[in-house]
């Protein structure tokens, strides 16, 4: 039986608690995740943490109605389901607690009488994978990109399913010369990703890029990558579809270079 308390995490506590394992100003990414998260309130935003006075936090989820979701994703309706993960230690993982969170989430989105919940997922680094939604009665509605999906577990069985925004077209309008990479501070990991990167660009590939902060949900749902808050596009084609390590990059660059 797990001895956590989920608790909501807002303006108030946010500096007590921490999100996304973060809880310094002082380490980059945290201050621009909580002055993003102070100005997600207004339109619905919702995280839950994993919590307790012994552990600290160990776990969360971030929601939000689907209208608001930085994700290319057209959900009006629905509640949307940005990240969740559980254990930063292992010992907390595959106790139940992500069931519990998620219940928190199925809960709030019947209290505000929304068609249902909505998520993209995907396998491997920065999003979960589809098994635990599966198993709650969710269904795939929509491909996108290389391997991502839209899942949805409906309440209104006569609502529309949510379904991804194509902006594959923009890559080769936008960002067809040089570097690109797109960042939103809903993500705290990629200030210090980019910054490196940035570094790791300019030294030894002689190539400046060009950062993108996305600054709204608006801009997010025109995200070129179905991650929508992160990507790195490099002469029209985008080499990373989430967060990646300098050393990640260099590895990369190396072979696509010329």
């Amino acid at each position: 039986m797990s001895n956590f308390n989920i608790i909501t995490t807002d303006s108030s506590n946010v500096l007590e608690h921490g999100l996304c394992g973060y809880k310094s100003l002082k380490r980059p990414g945290f201050p621009e995740k909580v002055n993003w998260l102070k100005e997600r309130l207004k339109e619905g935003l919702i995280i839950k943490s994993l919590y307790s006075e012994e552990k600290g936090t160990q776990g969360m989820i971030e929601y939000v109605p689907g209208e608001y979701c930085w994700r290319p994703v057209s959900a009006k309706g629905y509640m949307f389901i940005h990240c969740l993960f559980v254990g930063f230690k292992k010992e907390h993982k595959n106790k139940g607690n992500a069931s519990r969170l998620l219940d928190e989430c199925e809960n709030d989105a019947k209290a505000f009488k929304k068609s249902g919940v909505a998520i993209v997922t995907r396998k491997g680094s920065f999003m979960v994978d589809k098994d635990i939604f599966l198993k709650r009665g969710y269904n795939v509605v929509d491909n996108g990109g290389s391997d991502f999906e839209l899942l949805v577990k409906k309440y209104n069985k006569d609502e529309a399913d949510p379904k991804f925004i194509n902006n594959e077209d923009t890559i080769k309008k936008k960002y067809a010369n040089g570097l690109t990479i797109i960042r939103a501070d809903q993500c705290p990991y990629t200030v210090k990703n980019v910054n490196e990167i940035k570094e790791v660009a300019i030294s030894k590939f002689k190539i400046k890029p060009n950062v993108i902060t996305l600054k709204s949900y608006k801009e997010a749902q025109k995200s070129p990558c179905m991650f929508g808050i992160f990507s790195i596009i490099y002469k029209g084609r985008i080499i990373s579809e989430h967060p990646i390590s300098s050393t990640r990059f260099d590895n990369i660059m190396n072979k696509i270079h010329n």
